[in-house]
């Protein structure tokens, strides 16, 4: 059984480098280019070290921090559990953290995961807070229409006509290729996947 590791970046536009550092100490790596608050089960590699553990060939996990796994308390927990049930010992590197120890559940991890996953979810909160706040803003002013710059499509109208790229988004497909096989440019495919976190 392997000790592997598990990344997430928001999006092509991110830098990975600084979670792969330590890439040789792992028998596999996983990388998903996904908003946080996709589930873990619902990301594309996310499903692939599942499907590992499943078959018995991850046995450790590694993950930078706790919202590599989620922005939301209880997917995180949700997902500790589920390793915990499977004997995966999950280390959160920026914690020095192992979630089992001796094949048993640490307490203290548990604890201090339930703050970290907490503060995740707050941050995506006063995030899209201050999204719709940016956006009452510019309403106000008159200069929010909710559609596309340089086109007169409204949101709706947009997902429909790029619903090549939505759905190679959310499968976890990054900017790039999801603007390849969408047949749209890189700036567009941004402007879905903003759409479609909001």
């Amino acid at each position: 059984m392997a000790k592997v590791k598990y990344n997430r970046i928001s999006g092509e536009e991110q830098n990975s480098s600084r979670q792969e550092m330590n890439a040789k100490d792992f028998a596999k790596l996983y990388l998903d280019k996904i908003s946080g608050s996709t589930k873990f089960r619902e990301r594309k590699e996310a499903k692939k070290l599942l499907h590992d553990i499943e078959i018995g060939f991850a046995s450790e996990i590694h993950i930078t921090s706790i919202d590599r796994l989620g922005r939301d308390i209880i997917d995180i927990l949700t997902m500790v559990e589920f390793f915990n049930e499977k004997s995966i010992n999950l280390f959160v590197e920026n914690i020095g953290m192992f979630s089992l120890i001796e094949n048993k559940p640490n307490p203290s991890f548990k604890m201090i995961i339930s703050v970290l996953g907490n503060v995740a979810e707050m941050e995506r909160l006063n995030m899209l807070e201050r999204q719709r706040n940016g956006i009452q803003a510019r309403k106000a002013l008159g200069l929010y229409s909710g559609r596309l710059y340089g086109t007169s499509m409204t949101n709706e109208e947009i997902l429909k006509k790029y619903k090549t790229v939505v759905k190679e988004l959310k499968n976890g497909e990054s900017l790039r290729r999801a603007a390849k096989i969408g047949g749209c440019s890189l700036g567009t495919a941004q402007k879905v996947q903003k759409l479609i976190s909001n």
